[in-house]
């Protein structure tokens, strides 16, 4: 009862912080003229708030929180980046959200394998469920190129969104240096 109770409010937590981390775009401080400024990173806090998800409430509550983000916006609330709604399925960028419960899960098994207890491993984690995420939003890209559904369109949609890793990478190590003092606090164990 106790384990269902908190993977559930963990899913519940996850889905707020997804759907926050949707609308606020990644910032990181850079140096500038001796001071630092704050540069956009191309991408919101949307992927590390799963992954951080995963990290802190397991692979159920990752998984259920991405299961309950894709029902929203499948169901016509506005909550993906160029909107929601069933036709979102033909999307090229479906492929990427689709790829959201796979990289709970596995983000969410690897945080509760011995030794997960620093940032360090936990950020690696993070990076995994990244790569599975890419994956998977590269083979719909990929299969949607084969039976011609993107044109020619197809090598600017993978250069572009393969450029995203790079600052999606950076903000996993933000994903696991969050999640150590988080499951320390929730006392969660490795």
């Amino acid at each position: 009862m106790l384990r269902a109770l908190a993977t559930w409010s963990g899913a519940i937590a996850g889905l707020l912080l997804i759907l926050a981390g949707g609308l606020i775009p990644a910032v990181f401080p850079f140096p500038d003229q001796g001071t630092l400024a704050l540069k956009p990173l191309g991408v919101t806090l949307q992927v590390p708030a799963l992954l951080l998800t995963a990290l802190v409430g397991g692979h159920r509550a990752g998984l259920l929180a991405a299961a309950a983000y894709l029902s929203v916006g499948l169901f016509q609330l506005p909550v993906f980046h160029g909107g929601g709604g069933p036709s979102y399925l033909l999307d090229p960028g479906f492929g990427y959200l689709a790829g959201f419960l796979p990289a709970a899960w596995v983000t969410g098994k690897l945080s509760r394998q011995n030794g997960m207890n620093d940032p360090l491993t936990l950020a690696g984690a993070a990076a995994i469920g990244l790569l599975v995420l890419q994956f998977c939003g590269m083979a719909n890209l990929l299969l949607g190129a084969l039976v011609g559904r993107w044109g020619a369109n197809v090598i600017p949609l993978l250069s572009g969104y393969a450029m995203a890793v790079f600052p999606q990478l950076l903000l996993c190590c933000a994903a696991g240096v969050l999640a150590w003092p988080l499951r320390h606090l929730l006392l969660i164990e490795s």
